[in-house]
């Protein structure tokens, strides 16, 4: 066995990512935060919670449940990662509500912005919540009571509900179970009046004072919230499905059923109460959650849609539109002159719509082709997508129906896409498509012509301004080919075996990546000067991270940027005392994948929409591609500078898995998304355009500027 193989030089994943969630869990309680940016952070570590057991730990589950016992990369069998996950995630909850209860919601009622319980209700108050309740909630409520003739019912996964003991009578001391589901169609905290602020009840709280409209013949013994969280880790059989669409609304709908993974319930909770619900719902006292305070804090971030304190968040950003856009008279005309790099969401995401919204009424636009992975509720893409169609344009869209917890939309949108005219495939069987590409096809006086929008991030115009992304657009001619190339692989069974320029997982990308790394060590054992930057969203893949050690135990130097997992132990003395690794969690997610090497001097750049992960290596279709514009080379190398250069928002990695800020004593603050920010402003493209013409337009009218000398 070779010596970077050790489970000794890896990082369990699981772990790894739940020190991620750790890293977005110290910007809730990062008090240079704007208050509600904070709020925005304490609610995303919940919705991460969420999916973390539904996946991860959901698939752990399965495994024990085969009985499975193959160790992971880092040593450890499923059971000994499930132990080390609840111990962990233990820890994490108990500090999230910690920062809640004695930090945010503190603030919160600094601004008079207040949770009120029962007990702290005014008369007005209460006759108010009396009223709302029989109005808007009893109606909709739905008491369930278990005995022999009604079974334990489905508890559907991540909903709130209220378990309680009833007692028929006081001569008796048998217990009967009772369920009420908190209504998901109705909003999770009500605003009752005040006067010198925002007061808001729960609304668990409020059907909590009202039981006893619901049983009228029991004595309510104790009642308290609980919620669990069910395996959500969809197995579907591809091979074997006629209709990939229909599998996949029907596996979607197990889902909700799965075993449950994870139990939270109402600090101080019955121990009757609880025994049942342990027993009901096959759960062990390590997938328990006590939670002192709200259950499922997902509801802050519904908190800031609904009052709106704008002061309390950060000034929204204006992204900025590059003076290419600008000084043309149309897109094609921009982008044929040169290559465009954007970078999202400092660099406006509006070209990409505007390609695709200005090819879909172009009458020399004979066909447009483009993958789509998440797009937004309201797609601005599709909309033009589906006006191309009916244009009678050719519209091929490649729609990724397997996209996790994207699956129902996407399901709708292709559907749309499909009923207005365009070709529409529904993935690839046993594959994700997660390649980021978009190919228009014009007529122009010297022939065809194809432009291409290739990028890292989704067509997404919602997260294009909440996400770190890059993305290019060109007319080069070999990218131009190998779009075609990807498209007719995607649409049929042709292999793109001659590609000038993309490299294309699963077919050749693991190779571009492992030959580009063991060009580096080549060079580093030849005495010449290596170097490796690596900027991902996570960093798995066990044959990346050994070839990785190789590197720099040959003396490679290797910057890595992982923004979440990293199973990549370094420090390790001889196998990776070259390679640091830092993460930037802040205001913005990190989300651009840029793999630069310095290549014996002639410096290449690749972006990618592959994080090195054997799912983006193996089982996905993922691209690879080339940055040679100087400008743009220019660009992205000092954004991997900037990145590296940060002191605010980086922790580095430590040799035993946790993560640490740097030390700022004696550096400068540097916070390298306000300085992508503030370089974006800088620039000020739209003013520097309209300058630009307003003096074409004068001088095209026949003004003459003279110097102040010659004036007479």
């Amino acid at each position: 066995m070779s010596i970077y193989h050790s489970p000794e030089n890896f990082i369990n994943r699981e772990l790894s990512l739940i020190e991620f969630n750790q890293r977005v869990l110290e910007e809730a309680q990062d008090t240079s935060h704007p208050l509600f940016e904070r709020l925005k952070f304490e609610s995303i570590v919940s919705s991460n919670l969420d999916e973390f057991f539904m996946i991860r730990v959901g698939s752990l589950s399965d495994q024990i449940a085969a009985k499975f016992n193959k160790p992971d990369a880092a040593g450890l069998t499923p059971i000994e990662q499930m132990a080390k996950i609840s111990m962990r995630v233990h820890k994490l909850v108990y500090d999230q509500l910690n920062c809640y209860n004695r930090s945010l919601k503190i603030a919160l009622k600094k601004e008079n912005i207040l949770f009120l319980k029962s007990k702290e209700l005014n008369e007005k108050q209460c006759q108010y919540i009396k009223e709302y309740y029989l109005k808007n909630i009893y109606p909709v409520l739905t008491p369930m009571v278990v005995d022999q003739s009604r079974p334990f019912p489905l508890i559907l996964n991540r909903s709130l509900n209220i378990g309680l003991l009833l007692q028929e009578s006081k001569d008796t001391n048998e217990y009967t179970f009772a369920t009420i589901q908190v209504p998901s169609v109705l909003e999770r905290i009500i605003e009752v009046p005040y006067d010198n602020g925002k007061a808001f009840v729960f609304l668990e709280d409020i059907i909590k004072m009202n039981l006893n409209s619901l049983f009228t013949s029991h004595k309510i013994v104790a009642s308290s919230c609980y919620r669990i969280t069910r395996n959500a880790d969809l197995t579907l059989d591809e091979e074997g499905a006629e209709d990939l669409l229909e599998a996949i609304e029907e596996s979607l709908k197990q889902r909700k059923w799965g075993n449950a993974v994870r139990l939270e319930f109402e600090s101080g909770i019955d121990e009757r109460l609880l025994n049942i619900l342990e027993e009901e719902l096959e759960i062990s006292k390590d997938q328990e959650y006590e939670i002192n305070g709200p259950i499922d804090l997902t509801f802050l971030m519904k908190l800031i849609k609904k009052i709106g304190y704008k002061n309390l968040e950060y000034t929204p950003m204006k992204p900025q539109l590059p003076y290419e856009f600008l000084k043309a008279k149309n897109i094609f005309e921009a982008i044929s002159q040169k290559d465009i790099l954007l970078h999202h969401p400092y660099e406006s995401f509006d070209p990409i719509i505007d390609l695709v919204k200005q090819a879909a009424v172009d009458p020399n636009v004979l066909a447009i082709k483009q993958t789509l992975y998440r797009v937004s509720g309201n797609s601005p893409i599709i909309k033009a997508l589906i006006k191309a169609a009916e244009q009678g344009k050719q519209v091929t869209v490649l729609v990724e129906l397997k996209a996790r917890f994207d699956e129902e939309n996407n399901i709708l949108w292709a559907k749309r896409l499909e009923e207005s005219g365009c070709h529409v495939i529904y993935g690839l069987i046993g594959l994700k498509t997660h390649c980021k590409i978009l190919l228009v096809v014009r007529r122009e006086q010297t022939g065809i012509k194809r432009y291409v929008h290739l990028g890292t991030g989704n067509y997404n115009d919602v997260t294009a301004k909440l996400y770190t992304d890059l993305g290019l657009l060109t007319t080069n001619p070999y990218l131009g080919s190998d779009a075609s190339a990807i498209f007719n692989m995607l649409s049929g069974h042709s292999h793109p075996t001659d590609l000038y320029k993309l490299s294309l997982a699963p077919l050749n990308l693991r190779e571009r990546f492992l030959y580009m790394i063991s060009q580096e060590t080549k060079n580093a054992n030849m005495g010449k000067a290596a170097k490796i930057v690596a900027k991902m969203n996570s960093l798995v893949d066990t044959e990346i991270i050994e070839a990785l050690y190789k590197a720099s135990s040959a003396g490679v130097n290797i910057d890595l940027i992982v923004r979440g997992v990293c199973c990549l132990r370094p420090g390790i003395p001889g196998i990776s005392e070259n390679i640091s690794v830092r993460s930037i969690v802040g205001r913005l997610l990190e989300h651009s994948r840029i793999y630069y090497f310095y290549n014996d001097g002639n410096e290449t750049i690749y972006l990618s929409s592959a994080d090195w992960m054997n799912r983006n290596l193996d089982r996905r279709v993922e691209l690879l591609f080339p940055v040679e514009d100087k400008a743009a080379l220019f660009k992205i190398k000092e954004i991997l500078d900037i990145s590296l250069s940060d002191t605010v928002k980086t922790r580095i990695l430590n040799t035993d898995g946790t993560y640490t800020r740097i030390n700022r004593r004696g550096k400068e603050n540097i916070d390298s998304q306000k300085i992508f920010y503030n370089i974006a402003m800088k620039n000020n493209y739209e003013e520097q355009a309209q300058l630009q013409y307003n003096k074409e337009y004068w001088i095209e009218n026949g003004f003459k500027p003279r110097l102040a000398h010659s004036i007479e």
